[in-house]
């Protein structure tokens, strides 16, 4: 009995010990958020809360959590508090699986891309019923269109990973990496990188794709009736997912937790260090994007996904399984 609480006490360790940094760095990303934008844009950001605003997220959280939590009703209560619990506690799972070097992984399964893709499928319930249980026409009308988003997209990404399976011969997270030693996925897979980065934009809701929540024509959205704490969990399942998906970005195609280089003093970097520098990377041109590039129409957001990203992905899995066939290089499982 006491061997199996010592292992349920170590476990939780683990967790905690993965958890808690994602959480800590989910708020340093949104002070960098800020701060790309207000230097795209050519404003000064976050600079009075801490030393260069970096107090600014924390001082938020406190305003969250001491603001009054509303229900709305006519709601339906249950559904109503369960769905922001449900959005934030599958963005922060999904991080089970993610290595962060060769034995650095909380849960090391052979089928982790597939319970990556699970978890990011199931994120949309979250968004449902927080809509839906709100019992008003706006967050209904927002939480339909992040279904529709979530679905189509979900469609590119999981022909685009295949891609990257059909060079690996496996759904290893660890084993993808690896097969990325002597050449990163995005020199011979650029197209795919490029399309996969567009669908994780749209996926996590990002502008130029935040149509779910667009406080021109609905307010705010899936996230309208929510306050305090209930709407900053939302928040926090948000930018968890961005995080997700930019981690899922460097080890597809940025060879995950490798250094780029390979020589003095480079090789003495830790390698979580790097794969984070790549998170960081891809984070930077999220947000670069927010600041830049306006907000697409529904119509023009479900034509790029269905009549240009599926047949192209579709057609590059054809060109790569050709290739790989044709010259003898599929890879032996």
């Amino acid at each position: 009995m006491q061997e199996y609480f010592y292992l349920l006490l170590s476990e939780i360790y683990k967790i905690l010990f993965l958890l808690v940094p994602v959480l800590v760095s989910i708020a340093m990303v949104v002070w960098l958020d800020r701060r790309v934008w207000a230097f795209v844009q050519k404003r000064r950001g976050p600079n009075v809360v801490g030393p260069f605003g970096l107090l600014q997220s924390l001082a938020d959280a406190l305003k969250y959590m001491f603001k009054e939590i509303i229900i709305p009703a006519s709601s339906n209560k249950i559904i109503f508090i369960l769905a922001p619990i449900v959005t934030m506690t599958l963005s922060l799972i999904a991080w089970a699986v993610i290595p962060f070097s060769e034995d650095f992984v909380l849960s090391d399964i052979n089928v982790g891309i597939l319970y990556l893709f699970a978890i990011s499928s199931l994120a949309v319930y979250g968004i449902i019923m927080g809509g839906w249980a709100s019992n008003s026409k706006y967050p209904f009308l927002g939480s339909i269109r992040s279904a529709a988003q979530m679905v189509s997209y979900e469609v590119s990404i999981g022909i685009i990973i295949i891609n990257v399976l059909l060079c690996v011969g496996s759904l290893n997270l660890s084993d993808i990496v690896l097969a990325q030693e002597k050449v990163w996925f995005i020199i011979p897979l650029f197209p795919m990188f490029v399309i996969f980065f567009i669908s994780a934009l749209a996926e996590t809701n990002r502008p130029p794709f935040d149509l779910p929540e667009a406080e021109a024509e609905l307010v705010a959205g899936y996230q309208t009736e929510y306050s305090g704490m209930m709407y900053a969990m939302f928040w926090l399942g948000e930018y968890a997912n961005i995080l997700l998906m930019c981690s899922i970005g460097s080890i597809l195609f940025l060879g995950g937790w490798l250094s780029p280089i390979n020589v003095y003093p480079f090789d003495l970097i830790p390698s979580p260090v790097w794969l984070i520098l790549k998170i960081l990377l891809l984070f930077i041109l999220f947000a670069l994007v927010k600041a830049i590039v306006p907000r697409y129409r529904y119509d023009q957001l479900m034509r790029l996904g269905w009549k240009i990203f599926l047949p192209f992905s579709l057609f590059w899995v054809v060109l790569t399984a050709g290739y790989l066939l044709y010259f003898n290089l599929l890879p032996v499982i």
